[in-house]
């Protein structure tokens, strides 16, 4: 059996300020659900968008997730729009060689997500392999 995900969600302190981050970063759009403390997400043209998501308050103190990959035309312009706008990059820009960009970023309130540039021209600056980011760029 095959099957794709559905949607995604992302837990926060406060809803309505972490919406604000995520439509300045990427440009998605949130409709907040009459009655409910629920912020629908919609990403892309369509009404109901490239993916569709939500934003809610966090229901446990740490949930563990799946790192959600957004893309976007300059992984640059990216990351440093999501440092002005408090984020915080976790992983540096990293090649998957002749395949693309990417970075692991956290948002204000400490939700972990990556952002990927498509790119079949990447390639690690020479002297560095991919492998030594893995090792030198951690947290202590």
């Amino acid at each position: 059996m095959s099957s794709l995900t559905s949607h995604f969600e992302i837990y926060a302190d406060d809803p309505a300020k972490l919406a604000e981050f995520y439509r300045v970063l990427f440009g998605w759009h949130f409709d907040r659900t009459p009655g409910i403390d629920y912020w629908r997400i919609r990403a892309g043209s369509s009404p109901t968008g490239a993916f569709a998501g939500g934003l809610t308050y966090r229901p446990i103190p740490a949930p563990h997730g799946w790192v959600q990959y957004v893309a976007v035309p300059s992984l640059d312009e990216a990351l440093a729009k999501t440092l002005q706008l408090g984020g915080e990059v976790l992983y540096p820009k990293t090649a998957v060689p002749k395949t693309g960009w990417y970075a692991i970023a956290a948002d204000p309130e400490g939700n972990t997500f990556a952002i990927w540039q498509a790119d079949p021209t990447a390639s690690p600056p020479p002297g560095r392999s991919n492998s030594s980011n893995l090792l030198t760029n951690r947290k202590p």
